[in-house]
């Protein structure tokens, strides 16, 4: 069977990065992830993967906690899953019946995920830029929320990311937002990554202080900061890794390089 033929570019094309980083993650026998969906969505793809190089899972398995976690507390409420790619957490939670899920991506991204992924009760699909305001229409505000934005802030312009968030927290009862942050060190050094620079994509939003963010929405408030690799990673990558996730903890302007931060509001 002819594989799924690829015509993503630029930013839209660092989806495979993550995509092909947690199909082979879970293709581990001590695997964190178990992304079957994934694995199976890479082998569909009609691309050269190899061009990419591997990109790293483990923070997604902190954020599948953390969304986990939030729905064990609020049986019925929404996930907003923003820039979703073919990222498969809905299929690794596997969230009780009273929750929808929200995807939301540009509508080629949609597109192609409809081909790859099984739809399923209470999961619905946004084919739309996060940063055009009218999709949020189709998403209720009178319950509790939680916003997952894996893989987006650093392709937003600097001024859209805190708007974003703002429309997002005024529209939307209660909740949390969960994302991955990069300082301006962490996007110099993500623009040195090879798989990366072979997208031809394009960095902008760094956050090197979340406070920055809590203080320019009102009602936000961080409540968790972790670094995105820790040590304890070091046996799961490669010797070279390992040793810079060793350095990161020991210097302080490394352990802001990349974080994962969750707020409420």
């Amino acid at each position: 069977m002819a594989g799924e033929k690829m015509q993503l570019t630029k930013e839209k094309e660092t989806l495979l990065i993550t995509v092909y980083g947690k199909a082979l993650e879970s293709r581990l026998p001590n695997s964190l992830l178990k992304d079957r969906f994934a694995d199976e969505a890479v082998r569909r793809i009609d691309y050269d993967f190899s061009r990419l190089g591997v990109g790293l899972a483990i923070r997604a398995k902190t954020l599948d906690d953390w969304v986990s976690a939030f729905l064990a507390n609020n049986p019925n409420a929404i996930v907003l899953h923003l820039g979703c790619g073919l990222d498969t957490r809905i299929f690794r939670i596997d969230p009780p019946a009273g929750v929808d899920w929200f995807d939301v991506d540009y509508a080629e991204v949609i597109e192609l995920r409809r081909k790859l992924y099984p739809m399923r009760e209470h999961y619905h699909l946004i084919g739309s830029s996060v940063t055009e305001p009218g999709w949020l229409d189709e998403v209720p505000g009178d319950r509790p929320a939680m916003v997952v934005a894996e893989g987006l802030t650093p392709y937003l312009a600097a001024d859209e990311g805190p708007r974003l968030v703002s429309r997002l927290v005024s529209h939307l009862a209660s909740g949390e937002f969960i994302c991955d942050a990069y300082s301006d060190l962490g996007l110099k050094l993500v623009r040195l990554n090879r798989s990366f620079r072979a997208t031809g994509a394009e960095l902008h939003w760094a956050i090197n202080d979340p406070r920055d963010l809590e203080r320019s929405v009102p009602g936000l408030r961080l409540v968790e900061e972790t670094m995105a690799y820790k040590p304890e990673h070091a046996a799961r990558v490669s010797w070279f890794a390992g040793l810079v996730f060793r350095l990161w903890s020991h210097v302080p302007a490394l352990r802001r390089v990349g974080r994962l931060l969750r707020f409420r509001f």
